[in-house]
């Protein structure tokens, strides 16, 4: 290690004191940028830490491992998006919710988002995770689109696929599309969806 490297390494981060909640969230966020720039294998607790603009202590008091961290990012926005289709309900505005709500979380977001529906899946420690969390939205999805062939595993794959399908628009969106035509995505993907499931029903 040179001689700059060992000084940088000691000197304190400086760090805004936050209420444990406020600081807790903040280290999700930037953990989940992190996670989803370099994988979960190339992320170390200090790039982690570097990110959240943090030092490795604080970092810790949070989160013992860096497997717990990465799990508690997917929880965090999928729990999220659990809260927002539940407002939707209460709303009683159905039409477009599936869209809605996952647009809505990946614009909050971003990283943590593609980071549950795009990466997880393909990290080790994590797939069986990422897959229990799909299988959730999936059943979700089947309520309010429901298909039925009379198949079960058929309509357990036309799940699959609508949903599938959705998070990969909605991905596609969050990179390439405008965010002031957020509302004309909302009502084409769910005219999409109602597309699908006209073709298979």
């Amino acid at each position: 290690m040179s001689t700059q490297e060992y000084i940088l390494n000691r000197i304190p981060v400086q760090t805004k004191l936050l209420p444990r909640a406020e600081r807790r969230a903040s280290i999700l966020q930037g953990a989940a940028e992190a996670f989803a720039r370099s994988g979960f294998a190339h992320t170390s607790m200090e790039d982690v830490a570097a990110a959240c603009g943090v030092t490795r202590l604080i970092l810790y008091r949070h989160f013992e491992t860096k497997e717990e961290l990465y799990r508690a990012v997917l929880q965090e926005v999928f729990d999220r998006m659990g809260q927002e289709l539940r407002s939707g309900l209460a709303a009683g505005s159905t039409r477009g919710l599936g869209a809605r709500t996952l647009l809505t979380v990946a614009r909050e977001e971003p990283a943590a988002f593609t980071l549950l529906w795009r990466h997880a899946a393909r990290e080790p420690q994590f797939a069986e995770y990422a897959s229990e969390l799909r299988s959730i939205s999936v059943e979700v999805v089947r309520q309010f689109i429901p298909v039925r062939s009379g198949d079960a595993t058929l309509d357990r794959w036309m799940g699959e696929s609508l949903f599938g399908w959705l998070v990969e628009a909605t991905l596609t969106w969050l990179e390439r599309g405008d965010p002031s035509l957020d509302t004309e995505f909302v009502e084409r993907a769910t005219a999409g969806l109602t597309g699908l499931r006209a073709a298979w029903s």
